[in-house]
């Protein structure tokens, strides 16, 4: 059964990230009678809806209405930000709260956008007037062994004076509890998979993709997972057809079939660098 469904709201984003693959589409940012309509082919078939594949969710003027129409549909809603607007927009974010925000908290070397003083303590705040409201905060490092990583020093420093309570491990030691509803999550800098890299050993290779989760971008292409950028593997669209038809479909189970093989039938899954998170070798 899929869980989950990225859908991306805009693919247009304030920041420009070394860290990020960024796409190459068109920019594009979803109507209401566009999300509408696509969660309602969604309903009862996900159940953790993210806002999110590329672009920045905050910068879309109808997210806290996409929020309140998710939960309307029993959707638990997710966003994904990279918390630089939370100063200015977050307060909206909270008249009907998601179930879960994510917040990237990456090194000034990835943005100079991260350098600004402001830009942690809005997000801190913001963190403490979600959590407040039962609302799950997950601040994010995924840059260990990456750029920036000699740099999280200073922001735990600063979230550990923030939340000076006891923290506790979670995930296996690759996260912690900061508070109630509040969490620190570690990860490692993954490489994203891209369509131009020299093509991987295709052995041994799992995704969860069509297993645990599903993306369709802002112009209702279904992809296999949320790191297919540029829409390489269009399995159908959503606005054309139902869910289950384009699951069903020859290039959607060869996908699947081929990773339960540990086999990777797509190019750009042979070139994807978090598929090696999975690897038993």
């Amino acid at each position: 059964m899929i869980n989950k469904a990225y859908l991306e709201i805009t693919n247009i984003c304030n920041l420009s990230c070394s860290f990020c693959h960024k796409t190459q589409r068109p920019h594009r940012t979803m109507t209401t009678e566009e999300f509408n309509f696509l969660t309602d082919r969604l309903k009862n078939k996900i159940k953790y809806l993210y806002f999110h594949l590329m672009g920045e969710p905050t910068l879309h003027p109808n997210l806290p209405d996409f929020i309140s129409t998710a939960k309307t549909k029993d959707f638990l809603p997710i966003i994904t930000t990279n918390g630089s607007l939370l100063g200015k927009f977050g307060e909206s974010l909270l008249y009907n709260t998601p179930h879960k925000i994510s917040i990237s908290l990456h090194a000034p070397a990835a943005n100079e956008a991260f350098a600004d003083e402001s830009y942690l303590t809005n997000c801190i705040d913001f963190a403490k007037k979600a959590a407040e409201k039962k609302c799950y905060i997950a601040f994010r490092l995924w840059n260990l062994g990456g750029e920036g990583e000699d740099e999280n020093a200073s922001i735990i420093k600063k979230l550990k004076r923030e939340f000076p309570n006891e923290w506790t491990n979670i995930r296996n030691g690759f996260g912690k509890k900061l508070s109630d509803y509040v969490y620190l999550e570690f990860a490692k800098h993954f490489d994203w998979p891209d369509i131009n890299l020299t093509e991987e050993n295709n052995d041994d290779i799992f995704c969860y993709g069509l297993r645990d989760q599903i993306g369709i971008l802002c112009d209702g292409t279904v992809v296999p997972c949320c790191l297919d950028a540029d829409g390489n593997i269009p399995l159908g669209n959503l606005f054309e057809n139902d869910l289950e038809s384009i699951l069903n479909s020859k290039r959607a189970k060869d996908i699947y079939n081929g990773f339960s093989q540990r086999k990777a039938t797509e190019e750009l899954c042979r070139k994807c660098g978090y598929s090696k998170r999975f690897s038993k070798k």
